[in-house]
C-alpha cells in the first residue's frame, strides 16, 4: 500500500485519536480504494487483535517498535493459541499498512512498524510428478479409453488437469457452456466464477486437440446435462488415485499435483512466466510464493528463485 495519499479529512483522525476510531478510517480508506470486503475484514480482524492487547483510549501516536514486535511475541508464545507462519505473516502486513497509511498521512510522524521484520510464510514444498510418472499415468488412463469396455472419463479428467493446471474447485464447477471448440484462435476453457470477489481468477485456458477428441468421447459416452464432472469431489479424488495405482506409481495422484505438475511444466517449457501466473489465476502478491517454490522444484538456485519474477 506504498504511495498513499494523504488521509481524507472525512476520516477526521489525528494524533489523539484512539486506536480503534482510526481503525474504522482505515476501513473506510479500503473500500474507497476498492478492496473486497473478504480483504478488509481479514485486515481489520487482525488489527482489532492488535488494538485489543492494548487499553481501550490508546492514542495512535503512542505505539512503540517495541510494543508491536512484544505483540508479535505474544502472539507466537503466549496467547495460547497456534499461530502458524501464515497467519504471522499476514499479520505484520496488517500492522505494517496501517501505520504506513497513518505516517503517510501525516498523523505519525515517525512509522512504529517500519522497522519490525516481515516474517514470509512460505508452506512445504509441493510434490509432483516426474515426465517418466506422467507419462505411466497417461498411458494408464489411455488404456482405459480404449479398453473393451472403453472408459474416456479417467483420460477426461487426468490429461485435462495435467495441461491446464486448473484447482479442485473450479474443476468441479465446470460447466458444458463453459468448453468452446469453436474458438477463433482453437479451443478453450473458460474458468468462471459466480462470486463478484473472485472474478479475477476468471480466465481462458487453451485445450489440446488431444483433449478435445478425449471429451467428445466422454460426452457422448456419459452425457453430462450442466456440470461436465457431475461427482462429488471425493468419487474424482479416488479416481485420479486409482490411475495412480494401476500405473504403479508410488504417489498419491491429486488434483492439487496435477497443478503443480503442470505449472512446472510450463515453467520449464520457457512460457514468459506472467503466462503461467495468468494461467493459473493467482494474484501477483500470490506468484512470490508460488514462483519461488516452481524455481526451486525446476532445480535453480536458491539466489535465482529468489530474484523477482
Amino acid at each position: 500500500m506504498s504511495g498513499q495519499p494523504a488521509i481524507s479529512s472525512s476520516f477526521h483522525i489525528t494524533p489523539d485519536t484512539s486506536l480503534n476510531d482510526a481503525l474504522e478510517g482505515w476501513k473506510m480508506y479500503l473500500r474507497d480504494k476498492g478492496r473486497s470486503e473478504h480483504t478488509i475484514k481479514a485486515f481489520a480482524g487482525d488489527l482489532q487483535l492488535f488494538i485489543n492487547h492494548f487499553s481501550d483510549d490508546r492514542k495512535v501516536n503512542s505505539v512503540t517498535t517495541k510494543e508491536i514486535n512484544d505483540f508479535l511475541h505474544w502472539l507466537q508464545h503466549d496467547r495460547g493459541v497456534p499461530c502458524s507462519p501464515k497467519s504471522l505473516s499476514r499479520r505484520i502486513t496488517s500492522i505494517k499498512s496501517f501505520f504506513r497509511w497513518l505516517n503517510h498521512g501525516g498523523v505519525v510522524i515517525s512509522d512504529p512498524a517500519e522497522r519490525v521484520l516481515q516474517q514470509s510464510a512460505v508452506s512445504r514444498f509441493p510434490e509432483v510428478l516426474t515426465p517418466e510418472e506422467t507419462a505411466l499415468a497417461i498411458d494408464t488412463a489411455a488404456a482405459w479409453h480404449t479398453s473393451g469396455k472403453p472408459d474416456a472419463r479417467p483420460y477426461a479428467l487426468l490429461s485435462l488437469l495435467l495441461t491446464t493446471g486448473i484447482k479442485k474447485g473450479e474443476c468441479l464447477a465446470l460447466k458444458i457452456n463453459h468448453v468452446d471448440l469453436e474458438a477463433p484462435g482453437g479451443p478453450q476453457l473458460f474458468i468462471r466464477y459466480a462470486n463478484p470477489g473472485s472474478r479475477y481468477k476468471e480466465r481462458k485456458i487453451p485445450v489440446t486437440s488431444d483433449w478435445v477428441e478425449a471429451y467428445k468421447e466422454y460426452l457422448a459416452q456419459y452425457k453430462p446435462t450442466d456440470e461436465i464432472f457431475p461427482w462429488s469431489p471425493r468419487r474424482l479424488e479416488y479416481l485420479l488415485e486409482d490411475i495412480g495405482k494401476s500405473a504403479g506409481i508410488t504417489k498419491h495422484i491429486s488434483f492439487d499435483m496435477c497443478r503443480w505438475t503442470c505449472a512446472l511444466n510450463d515453467w520449464q517449457s520457457g512460457m514468459d512466466k506472467d503466462k503461467v501466473r495468468q494461467k493459473l489465476g493467482i494474484s501477483k502478491i500470490q506468484w512470490r510464493e508460488i514462483s519461488y517454490k516452481l524455481s526451486r522444484l525446476a532445480g535453480e538456485s536458491e539466489e535465482k528463485a529468489a530474484q523477482p519474477a
